[in-house]
């Protein structure tokens, strides 16, 4: 149950604190004055899309958060996020949205994304908004409202396996599948290009071995030039001593003292170790000296496997690698190509057999749908009757349709409003009201199949007057007997049913608009419902009027009571 809702800084709502109530909870106010914003941040804490637009204007972010109680733990969304309510069920959710569209999203303090927000958000709450019940004249929704009634997810998912692996092979098979004209043609090619990369001799490493001794023999003349002077250095000539000459004669010079004391040893030590590593470092300089030889055959060469290499990375890969990765595809394609009538004959049993298992597994599916089609039906009668649509007919049609990845059926709801007419789809004959009333009883349907504890109506009342508007209110008080219901209506009958009824109020400040929303006594009720009934001017027959429907929906309410006791 939705327990408290905070919202700062959404659209006219500076801050409001809204403390629901276990059953029937209603918001009325002027039309403009806020009612919708409320559903909207709401909307928002419970990870629904949301836009820049929605932070109040000069406020530099805003924040819902919306505790609930009463959650059990393992709700699929909050087991697979690795989440859990307080000891009391307690969750609290959290959104804050920055005027650069980031999102910090948390439940019981700890950071979630905005999808996981969603997810755990579909469990706890639904929302039917104003325009929920134009949904019922697309088709392609039927199916899944079916499906959710019926619980068919692991026929589904199952139908869902055999499809996708079925349409794999499918997908395998057309690939394989050339004419003769367009299958030589692919092979030339592949053949020609196969022999161009191993006439080529590639070998990995290779293009940085070659560019590195390049290099060198481009530069000879500085190469000869830096190791002659690094020999003279370090080993001098007939005439001068190098510096291993002179690091030995200091090694000698220290040798005769080096038992004086302990600082001198250690620097006969450290010139013995400096003595073997620039003999070292001198033979390494002398070796590379003597084995270099300038060969301008070899710098033709290499320059020339530069160009052929160039050439080849223009056609088949930025490196070596990766035109010897392009060679193995090649190869691997031509060798499919020329094994092609085998494997797909061999690809085409595995078709059959899997298009075989599609079809049982759709079957199945479909034979699921029609057993839950024929109770829904019954089920939407009698909310129907409830409703005061009690001459209307309904009906699922399910019919075979070409086998895609929801199944092989299509799924359409149809109506007949009036006696003797013939049942149609409802998007060609359902009015606005109808439609409404239509879609209410869907959702309670679907809202007892389900775990949510708290179900939200924005205005479900569209296109509804008179002795419906009363038959709806009913309908609602009586499912606010098993769960949280809050709804944003202008109707008084609606509202006198209610348990908790919330004033929305729009007002100004400073020079700023702002909404603020407040719970009502009896005598505010009173004066709201008048208001609702009348207008602005509230007479005496209107708040008696008030009064006399708040006592019928507390006789009716005290009935519903009894009845469920």
């Amino acid at each position: 149950m939705l327990q408290l809702l905070h919202i700062e800084n959404i659209a006219v709502i500076q801050e409001a604190d809204i403390s629901f109530q276990p059953g029937f909870n209603a918001l009325t106010g002027e039309t403009g004055a806020g009612k919708s914003i409320v559903i909207d941040a709401l909307g928002a804490v419970l990870g629904s899309r949301t836009s820049r637009d929605l932070i109040r204007t000069g406020a530099g972010k805003a924040f819902v958060s919306a505790e609930f109680s009463g959650v059990p733990a393992d709700l699929a969304g909050l087991v697979e996020n690795g989440i859990v309510p307080d000891e009391d069920g307690t969750l609290l959710l959290q959104r804050e949205i920055m005027s650069d569209g980031k999102n910090l999203c948390r439940v019981n303090g700890r950071p979630v994304t905005v999808a996981q927000l969603r997810q755990i958000g579909n469990e706890l709450l639904n929302i039917h908004g104003q325009h929920d019940g134009t949904q019922l004249l697309d088709e392609e929704q039927h199916c899944g409202y079916l499906d959710r009634f019926g619980r068919v997810g692991p026929q589904l998912e199952a139908y869902g396996a055999c499809y996708e692996s079925m349409m794999e092979l499918r997908h395998k098979i057309r690939a394989l599948q050339m004419d003769e004209a367009e299958k030589a043609r692919k092979v030339d090619s592949l053949h020609f290009q196969i022999d161009e990369l191993e006439r080529a001799g590639l070998k990995a490493g290779e293009e940085e071995e070659l560019d590195a001794r390049r290099d060198i023999l481009r530069n000879s003349e500085k190469y000869i030039s830096a190791l002659s002077g690094a020999d003279y250095c370090l080993s001098g000539d007939d005439d001068t001593a190098g510096a291993l000459a002179q690091i030995r004669e200091a090694e000698m010079a220290l040798s005769g003292v080096k038992n004086l004391g302990g600082q001198l040893a250690e620097l006969a030590e450290r010139l013995s170790q400096m003595r073997s590593e620039v003999y070292d470092l001198a033979e390494i300089v002398r070796d590379l000296k003597e084995d270099f030889e300038f060969s301008p055959a070899e710098l033709d060469a290499l320059e020339s496997r530069a160009d052929q290499l160039y050439r080849l990375k223009k056609k088949y890969g930025s490196t070596v690698e990766e035109m010897l990765e392009y060679l193995d595809r090649c190869r691997r394609e031509l060798g499919e190509i020329e094994l092609a009538d085998d494997t797909i004959e061999q690809l085409e049993k595995k078709l059959r057999s899997a298009e075989k298992k599609t079809a049982e597994a759709a079957e199945a599916l479909t034979g699921v749908r029609k057993a839950a089609a024929g109770d829904l039906e019954h089920r939407i009668l009698g909310e129907l009757r409830d409703l005061d649509m009690g001459k209307v007919r309904f009906s699922i049609e399910i019919v075979p349709k070409e086998m895609d990845a929801s199944g092989m059926d299509q799924v359409r709801f149809l109506m007949s409003a009036n006696a003797g007419e013939d049942l149609k789809p409802i998007s060609k004959i359902a009015s606005g009201g109808e439609l409404a009333r239509i879609m209410l009883a869907l959702k309670n349907v679907l809202a007892e199949q389900e775990r949510v504890g708290t179900l939200v109506f924005d205005e479900v009342d569209t296109g509804v007057s008179g002795r419906a508007a009363q038959r709806v209110a009913e309908k609602l008080a009586a499912v606010s007997q098993g769960k949280q219901v809050l709804c944003v209506t202008h109707l008084p009958q609606l509202a006198a049913m209610a348990d908790t009824h919330f004033s929305v109020e729009k007002g100004e400040e400073k020079g700023r608009t702002y909404t603020r929303v407040i719970c009502m006594d009896a005598e505010q009720r009173k004066a709201e419902l008048a208001r609702i009934t009348g207008g602005s001017r509230i007479t005496p027959a209107l708040l008696q009027s008030a009064e006399e429907l708040m006592r019928e929906a507390e006789i009716y309410k005290e009935g519903l009571h009894h009845w469920k006791k």
